[in-house]
C-alpha cells in the first residue's frame, strides 16, 4: 500500500518536471528564434524576415491600425514602406509559452534607427508583442 501512495504522489510530479522542462525548451526556442529573425532582418531586409518568420495566416497592426494580413501580404507591406536603410533591432523581456508548448507569446522593447539628411542617427523606440505557433518543429508568428 506504501508503494502504491508513493507511486501515486511520484507521478504528478516527474509529469509536472517533464512539463516544465519542455516549456523551458520551448522558452528558449522561441528566444532564439527571435534573435534569428531580428539577424535576418539586419542582413537581409524587413521584407524578407517578415516574410520568413510568417505563418500562412499571419496578421501584423501597422499605421493607422491597419491590419495586413498573410504571408505574401506582410511581404508586399514592407517591400513598399519598408525603409532599406532602417535598422531594426529588439529583444523580448518576457517569453510565456502554453502549457502543450506550441503557442507562445513575446513582448519586450525594440529601437528602429534611421539616418537623417546630414547622416545623423535617428532612434524610435517602442514596445513590440508577437505571437508564436509552433509549426514542424519551428516557430512562426501569428501575430506581430
Amino acid at each position: 500500500m506504501k508503494k502504491t501512495i508513493f507511486l501515486l504522489t511520484l507521478i504528478p510530479l516527474l509529469v509536472s518536471c517533464k512539463q516544465t522542462s519542455n516549456i523551458n525548451a520551448a522558452k528558449d526556442e522561441i528566444f532564439q528564434t527571435e534573435k534569428a529573425f531580428e539577424k535576418m532582418a539586419s542582413e537581409k531586409g524587413l521584407a524578407t524576415a517578415f516574410y520568413y518568420f510568417a505563418d500562412e495566416n499571419a496578421a501584423i497592426r501597422r499605421g493607422n491600425d491597419s491590419l495586413i494580413i498573410g504571408k505574401e501580404n506582410i511581404r508586399l507591406y514592407y517591400e513598399k514602406n519598408a525603409n532599406p536603410n532602417a535598422k531594426l533591432s529588439w529583444t523580448p523581456d518576457f517569453i510565456g509559452v502554453s502549457d502543450c508548448g506550441t503557442l507562445g507569446y513575446t513582448y519586450g522593447k525594440y529601437i528602429y534607427t534611421l539616418k537623417d539628411t546630414s547622416g545623423k542617427n535617428i532612434e524610435y523606440e517602442g514596445i513590440f508583442h508577437t505571437v508564436w505557433k509552433k509549426q514542424n518543429n519551428d516557430w512562426r508568428y501569428v501575430w506581430d
